[in-house]
């Protein structure tokens, strides 16, 4: 169970692919009323957020955009790796109407994981897009 309580950045990181399309509205509206995937995040606690792509499949850049966050963030603010959290957004981590879960998600983890930052799923979640998962036509 990761503390929300002791974060102080979160990095909400959007697939390369959508975000060509999405401008991340409804994220950031999620992360600030503390909605959907946000829910669990303190209402009282001001966290920096930074919104940032996997930079296209594979996702093999997660690990070198996080590398030079976590170092830049300690050297400059002295912010620990634990004060962070990395957030991916539904569009990688939910079957909607932009594509299925991103088939390499399991592979960002694992770099989220080498770079010691906690990490959590979900960003908005769309009511329609739920309602598809209950008829069983978005199967996560």
């Amino acid at each position: 169970m990761v503390d929300l309580t002791k974060k102080e950045y979160v990095v909400v990181i959007q697939c390369d692919i959508v975000k060509q399309r999405c401008p991340g509205y409804l994220c950031e509206k999620a992360f600030h009323e503390r909605s959907g995937g946000f829910s669990e995040y303190p209402k009282e606690k001001a966290c920096r957020v930074i919104y940032m792509t996997c930079s296209g499949c594979c996702g093999r850049a997660v690990h070198r955009k996080l590398t030079l966050l976590k170092r830049s963030l300690k050297k400059k603010e002295n912010i620990d790796k634990d004060k962070i959290v990395v957030q991916l957004s539904s569009c990688m981590t939910k079957d909607n109407y932009h594509a299925p879960p991103c088939p390499h998600l399991d592979y960002i983890k694992t770099l989220i994981e080498r770079v010691g930052i906690d990490c959590l799923e979900d960003t908005e979640i769309n009511p329609k897009s739920e309602e598809k998962r209950k008829e069983g036509l978005y199967t996560n």
